[in-house]
């Protein structure tokens, strides 16, 4: 019994927020120890792999969680949302992910990288205000890469798989990175046509 309450304590002791990253080519995963920690395990104790981040997910949202991480691995989308893990010792926890693309050498997305918040308990006021202002600008730029695919996708009636192997072919072509693009395809501007024509090009 002492045991147990030893290593709740210790848990109440760590941090509400931790990184990670996932390399989507490689399908690899890293925890800071905090984020360990919201899992129920200590630090260096375990190597996450997607297997074992689903298996800690609440069964109600795990299926959301595993279409985000798809998504990230096929088409460079951040992960980030709102959901529930169960940590090893059976107790949940509320977490809010925000994560953002990171790059390869060529300017094409390689995978997706950012924090956890655990916010079971109440956070404070400054806390929630950087969250709130991350996510809002996470939300911005994946806006205007969805716009451009949209408009890819009408122009050429093709769906967003296709769609997206255009923009990241041009944007290796160009090598400019794939947001650069976006914001061009989705801005009035006269380069709007020019990318297109040179999308075309590329089918």
């Amino acid at each position: 019994m002492r045991n147990v309450r030893d290593k709740s304590q210790r848990r109440q002791q760590w941090s509400l927020v931790g990184g990670f990253r996932y390399v989507a080519r490689d399908d690899h995963w890293e925890w800071s120890d905090e984020v360990a920690h919201m899992h129920g395990y200590e630090p260096g104790t375990v190597t996450p792999t997607t297997a074992l981040v689903l298996s800690h997910k609440h069964p109600d949202d795990r299926p959301t969680v595993a279409e985000l991480i798809e998504q990230v691995r096929r088409y460079g989308v951040p992960f980030s949302g709102r959901h529930r893990i169960i940590d090893t010792g059976g107790d949940e926890h509320v977490v809010i992910v925000v994560g953002d693309l990171f790059y390869d050498d060529d300017g094409l997305p390689a995978g997706t990288s950012g924090f956890y918040v655990d916010i079971t308990k109440q956070l404070n006021t400054d806390v929630q205000q950087r969250l709130s202002e991350a996510m809002t600008a996470v939300a911005a730029r994946r806006a205007v890469i969805d716009q451009a695919l949209g408009m890819v996708m009408l122009r050429f009636h093709v769906d967003a798989g296709d769609a997206f192997q255009l923009l990241t072919k041009l944007s290796q072509d160009l090598n400019i990175k794939l947001r650069t693009i976006a914001e061009c395809l989705a801005s009035d501007i006269p380069d709007r046509e020019r990318l297109l024509d040179m999308v075309s090009r590329d089918q």
